[in-house]
């Protein structure tokens, strides 16, 4: 399952994944994402919420993929995601690399509270 979430008003776009995500959900969640896209300015921060995670099938990765091209071309300054089983991650390092442009930070955390410190949005 995964559900998708922007606030205008802090520029932050988040995603969190829960259970076992299929490539069905993660095609649903790139257009919810494509859609949200929209409204954001560039500059936004995207949240990528991982703790409630239980699999993703490697079949997301195209997917995984795309969202991170449209996060890239509406100019996306910040990425942090808190993966708090790393055995979960189906490689958003690597992904990431070939995926979005130089300059754009990308930070992990293991707990959502850390998440929120990186992003600065908890003190």
């Amino acid at each position: 399952m995964f559900e998708v979430d922007a606030d205008k008003s802090s520029n932050l776009l988040k995603i969190s994944f829960s259970g076992h995500v299929d490539p069905e959900q993660a095609a649903r969640c790139v257009e919810k994402v494509r859609a949200f896209l929209a409204e954001m300015p560039e500059g936004f921060r995207l949240l990528t919420d991982m703790s409630g995670l239980d699999a993703m099938d490697i079949g997301c990765t195209p997917h995984i993929r795309k969202a991170m091209d449209l996060c890239n071309k509406k100019g996306i300054a910040l990425v942090v995601r808190v993966i708090p089983d790393p055995r979960k991650d189906i490689g958003f390092n690597i992904l990431s690399i070939f995926h979005y442009r130089r300059g754009v930070r990308i930070v992990t955390a293991e707990t959502l509270d850390e998440g929120l410190k990186a992003l600065g949005d908890q003190p």
